[in-house]
């Protein structure tokens, strides 16, 4: 079975390949049927390959197939590495990635570009398969980059739009910010192990004590986190997520939250026992979390476009899971990625839903109503809401509890940070929901013809919400009478080539916290649904009474408009200055039209003496020999 599990990446890469070249002359059936069967496909390998690596000594099957490059005494080979970390990503991205092609099916069924969009998923699944079974940081990275240009295509996907190319260009120039600082440290990496395998990196990394004071691997791992936090939509390159909703409902929902954007997670996941010797980048990941997640969630609670309100959420709760790996906790980070690829994917595809049978409105402040039209879609949404403002015995509860105990045990004030966060988030997801689905229609023609989508979109929606209400109990912290199978069931990849295995965590009072946050955040979606549930009055009347702090966070506290003040006007016009001095004087000018100019006037001076007379052309050879005789003969 070992020989056929390079199909896990290659099935989605050659379907994509065989749908963009037939586009349209294969019919929409065919594609569907295609697309949706090559990640189903690699879902039932990936289970084949959870069962090979459980029997494999160390839980873990490393796969090689050839030496890829080979330059001095850099060699990367080929290989897929299966570990629980790997094989629990692959299980997602597939799984929940067929889910959101099956969705997909039905949401862009009558679109021109059927076969286009579909070609795109295909690769992007390719490339996120590739970065999450890749054995070595050079394999790793081409999936990451391979991510970023699908992320690009698919955002752009509405290309005749003059919103959708920019926000597609928007997010892949501020990942590659970020990939700068990923290229960097693997360089430093390398410069210090000799290695770019992941296998053998972080084996040679076992036998070092953590870094006292700021040293090599610092300054590698912080690069890296740099990286992480472009891809992973942290402070400061978050900007380019909340654009990214200009792309099809279903390409947020597999792409901006359950894969694309944990991919940062995953690399300092993947990179455990490295990061646990740089204490220092510790620190700075837990603040940056904590920063984000609390900064996010104020932004999402005066946004007006359903799909921003969850962008926000979205670049939040990837604060959460970045604080929790910031606190040692790379087993809880991971288990709240695993957790929000559920509910998140739910909560999109619900948009998407909403927006579907309200004619492509997106606007909170004109829906109102819906659950009585769109019933599977209310109460799968009602699901996906309890399990990530956390309400006990839903999955976000578990994961968001274990990562704030964390935070608490690193510093308070990390935990302060985290449970404001986890109370805005609570509500405005019931603000969403009560203006969506609960009070009169604000908009009679739409509500009129809002109509529950098809199965193709709902059954998706119906297996998330179950997933949505168990996956939690995978996890369930020990403190709370659990074992926390997850924390066991990654140690292998956590602490590979680690001597004395995991750090072991300190008591404290983890169900009395878990008690005040969730009950915060109970009284804080209260609070958000009982003021929407009648309508807009209660929200416009406090907007009123707060006009300037409802003006800032409306409008993101205007970071946009200051990028494009302080950062990107000042560049236009440093790059005006330069071209118009550089390219237009020195390169252009001197550099070419000058000896140009230079050339065309001797040769109209030379062109002169050029009369087409014998006679003319002797007096000058008898000139010119009268003028040797007196140079010799002086």
């Amino acid at each position: 079975m070992q020989t056929y599990l390079w199909l896990i990446p290659l099935l989605p890469l050659l379907t994509s390949a065989l749908i963009g070249l037939l586009g349209k002359r294969a019919g929409k059936p065919v594609t569907a049927v295609v697309a949706v069967g090559s990640v189903l496909a690699s879902f039932a390998l990936s289970l084949s390959a959870y069962s090979l690596m459980k029997a494999a000594p160390g839980f873990r099957l490393e796969l090689t197939y050839f030496e890829w490059m080979h330059v001095g005494s850099l060699s990367v080979p080929m290989g897929l590495v299966f570990d629980p970390l790997s094989c629990a990503m692959a299980l997602v991205v597939s799984g929940i990635g067929a889910l959101i092609h099956l969705y997909s099916v039905g949401y862009m069924w009558k679109d021109e570009g059927f076969a286009r969009y579909f070609a795109y998923l295909n690769l992007f699944v390719f490339f996120m398969l590739t970065l999450v079974l890749g054995s070595s940081l050079p394999l790793l990275f081409v999936g990451w980059e391979g991510v970023g240009l699908c992320s690009y295509l698919l955002i752009g996907y509405y290309f005749e739009t003059d919103y959708a190319p920019a926000a597609g260009l928007k997010a892949f120039l501020t990942n590659r910010i970020g990939d700068l600082g990923m290229v960097a440290g693997m360089m430093a990496l390398f410069a210090y192990f000799g290695t770019l395998t992941m296998g053998d990196l972080l084996t040679k990394a076992g036998h070092l004590s953590p870094e006292v004071g700021f040293g090599v691997l610092t300054f590698a791992t912080l690069m890296m986190f740099i990286g992480a936090t472009g891809k992973s939509a942290q402070l400061p390159l978050y900007v380019w997520l909340p654009d990214a909703m200009a792309g099809p409902t279903p390409v947020s929902a597999l792409i901006h939250a359950a894969t694309m954007v944990t991919a940062g997670i995953l690399l300092v996941c993947r990179l455990a026992p490295l990061f646990q010797l740089t204490p220092i980048t510790l620190t700075v990941i837990a603040w940056v979390g904590a920063a984000t997640a609390l900064f996010a969630a104020t932004i999402g609670l005066c946004q007006r476009d359903i799909k921003k309100v969850l962008a926000y959420s979205t670049v939040s709760q990837l604060g959460y899971m970045f604080l929790g790996l910031g606190a040692a906790g790379f087993a809880a980070g991971f288990f709240h990625v695993f957790t929000h690829a559920w509910f998140k994917a739910l909560l999109f595809l619900g948009a998407g839903s909403v927006i579907h049978a309200m004619h492509h409105e997106q606007d909170l402040f004109k829906m109102g109503g819906l659950r009585k039209k769109l019933p599977i879609t209310f109460w799968t949404m009602l699901i996906g809401t309890l399990a990530i403002m956390g309400f006990p015995g839903f999955s976000g509860f578990f994961s968001k509890d274990e990562i704030l105990y964390l935070a608490y045990l690193k510093s308070p004030v990390l935990w302060l940070m985290g449970v404001i966060g986890a109370c805005l988030t609570s509500f405005y997801m019931w603000r969403l929901m009560a203006l969506a689905f609960w009070g009169e229609p604000r908009d009679h023609h739409a509500y009129d013809h809002a109509h529950e989508s098809p199965l193709t979109m709902t059954l998706p929606l119906m297996v998330l919400a179950v997933g949505s209400a168990l996956a939690g109990w995978w996890g369930v912290p020990e403190a709370f009478g659990g074992h926390f199978n997850v924390g066991q069931f990654l140690a292998p990849s956590l602490t590979f080539g680690q001597l004395h295995g995991a750090h072991g965590h300190h008591e404290g009072p983890a169900i009395l916290l878990a008690a005040i946050s969730t009950a915060l955040a109970l009284g804080f979606g209260a609070w958000g649904f009982f003021s929407y549930r009648n309508g807009l009055a209660i929200g416009e009347a406090r907007a009123a009474k707060w006009p300037t702090l409802h003006r800032i966070l409306e409008n993101k506290y205007y970071v946009d408009e200051g990028m494009e003040r302080f950062i990107l006007a000042p560049i236009r016009w440093l790059g005006q200055k330069l071209w118009r001095v550089v390219d237009v004087i020195v390169i252009d000018g001197l550099g070419v039209n000058l000896p140009g100019a230079l050339a065309g006037l001797s040769g109209d001076v030379i062109a002169t003496t050029q009369t087409g007379r014998v006679r003319n052309y002797a007096l000058a050879m008898t000139l010119g020999a009268l003028a040797l005789l007196w140079i010799f003969l002086k």
